[in-house]
């Protein structure tokens, strides 16, 4: 909740109750006059009033950003997704140099293998 909404919500919960105090208040004076009664409770409507307003015009902020942290979340977990698909294929890129080069140092051997098994028969004859 935005700072404004807490506070906004902290002043009607306690409105009720400080509404009571002055009730009580007023029973215990004498003589108070009926009018300050009246504009108090005018007051304290007029109070409750703009905060519920100002509660509802910040209602739409509240869902923006929550709409926008939502596609910043998307967002982040799409990088780290894409992050973690570079890794994978830099691991299959030396996967396969690794199968290349092993591939590659066969071939040497074969040959290796049959040049000197060449020099041994023609030594014999």
């Amino acid at each position: 909740m935005p700072p404004d909404a807490q506070a906004s919500h902290l002043i009607i919960r306690l409105l009720p109750i400080t509404v009571e105090r002055e009730r009580e208040r007023g029973m215990r004076m004498e003589g108070v006059d009926m009018e300050a009664k009246e504009r108090s409770k005018v007051v304290i409507r007029c109070a409750k009033a703009a905060l519920l307003l100002s509660a509802i015009k910040s209602f739409p902020n509240r869902s923006l950003n929550c709409e926008e942290y939502n596609r910043f979340e998307e967002d982040e977990m799409l990088r780290r997704k894409i992050g973690e698909l570079k890794i994978a294929l830099v691991r299959e890129r030396l996967k396969t140099k690794r199968i290349k080069l092993c591939g590659l140092m066969e071939v040497v051997l074969q040959i290796a293998l049959v040049l000197s098994l060449s020099t041994f028969f023609l030594t014999l004859a």
